[in-house]
């Protein structure tokens, strides 16, 4: 059984006992969640697709932590100005494990 889920605006594929970097949710470590809108539920043969989410599915997830991403480098450089300009940026994540999905 497998399901996809819409969280911080992107789409992933879960199944049970499956762990996964999402965008950062509200929550401490050991909390249970409800992982956003789901979008699709497979189980077997039998598939249900949501028109534009499916009515009445689920999917809990457990918090297992709150890292960060990898670190994104920036460089803008003006060509015979002498100005270059260097940023950085690491996304907030939540490590998250499915715990239960429900049709």
């Amino acid at each position: 059984m497998y399901a996809v889920v819409r969280t911080g605006g992107k789409q992933y594929k879960v199944a049970q006992g499956v762990q996964l970097n999402v965008e950062r949710l509200e929550g401490e470590a050991g909390d249970v969640i409800d992982l956003g809108e789901v979008l699709l539920v497979a189980n077997g043969d039998t598939v249900n697709i949501g028109k534009p989410i499916v009515d009445g599915a689920s999917v809990k997830a457990e918090i297992l932590g709150h890292p960060r991403g990898d670190k994104k480098v920036i460089f803008k450089k003006n060509r015979r100005h002498g100005k270059q300009l260097t940023k950085g940026h690491r996304q907030e994540l939540t490590r998250v494990k499915v715990t239960e999905i429900s049709a």
